[in-house]
């Protein structure tokens, strides 16, 4: 006969399987399937937090910490390189000829700078990150235009008051957005407030929201919230996304396009 430790241990060795294959469980989903009550999930939840093998969020858990940590641009652009091109390249698909653009800060959302080469002959391209536009200007076909402001070294792109201001006198067919947090909670979020309310003004003046955010990022949070989820148009993103997440995004109503 097993003991009630034994039963406890095989019970939670099966919540922290089910988080190898995804970032996130829920409390009422492990409930359903270990056949156990809310009050002993979240008891094994927080005794699992207590030994570091997950952190507990509102309703279930993570395996790694949601909160996102603020790294510099030159460390983030060694990172899911890869992925962050198909992502790019995925983005491509949705600019059509003579679309007005806008380009946010980020290294996912820069690389479509990188990518496009000189596929378009009329493009208008407003953008706050520097490296945009410097890839950018000197391809005849493309109006580029720099929001002017503070540039913020950590992220290489412009923010406050006078960035703010100019891009309020701008409307754009589609937003290309970055972000360091997807969570469905919190929503989609940065590591700064400055830049999140430069991205929200982004929004409102903008047909249509597309965010590139590689699957690290999801069920991540900054530190600044952007938005509700709801306001994104399409997210595209990497097949390391779980199943669980893709169903979440699209029972929202968002268009999920996994780069290949």
């Amino acid at each position: 006969m097993r003991s009630p430790n034994n039963i406890n241990n095989i019970r939670q060795q099966e919540i922290l399987d089910e988080l190898k294959y995804n970032n996130y469980v829920s409390v009422a989903d492990l409930c359903r399937k270990l056949n156990v009550s809310a009050v002993t999930i979240r008891k094994d939840l927080t005794h699992l937090e207590k030994i570091g093998k997950l952190y507990r969020t509102h309703g279930g858990a993570t395996r790694e910490s949601f909160i996102v940590q603020e790294r510099n641009i030159n460390k983030k652009e060694t990172l899911q390189v890869e992925e962050k091109t198909k992502i790019a390249k995925a983005a491509l698909s949705l600019i059509e000829e003579n679309d007005f653009i806008t380009i946010s800060s980020g290294t996912t959302t820069q690389m479509i700078a990188q990518v496009i080469g000189s596929q378009y002959e009329k493009l208008t391209i407003l953008t706050s990150s520097l490296k945009p536009a410097l890839s950018l200007y000197g391809n005849p076909n493309f109006n580029v235009i720099q929001l002017g402001g503070d540039v913020r070294t950590k992220s290489g792109s412009v923010m406050g008051p006078y960035a703010e201001l100019m891009i309020s006198n701008y409307s754009c067919n589609k937003l290309f957005l970055g972000a360091d947090g997807v969570d469905f909670d919190f929503g989609l979020s940065t590591s700064s407030t400055m830049e999140a309310k430069l991205n929200q003004m982004m929004i409102e003046n903008s047909e249509k929201v597309i965010v590139l955010a590689d699957s690290t990022k999801i069920s991540k949070r900054g530190f600044g919230k952007i938005v509700e989820l709801e306001k994104i148009h399409v997210l595209i993103t990497d097949d390391g996304i779980s199943t669980t997440d893709l169903q979440r995004l699209e029972d929202i109503g968002i268009e999920v396009i996994i780069a290949k």
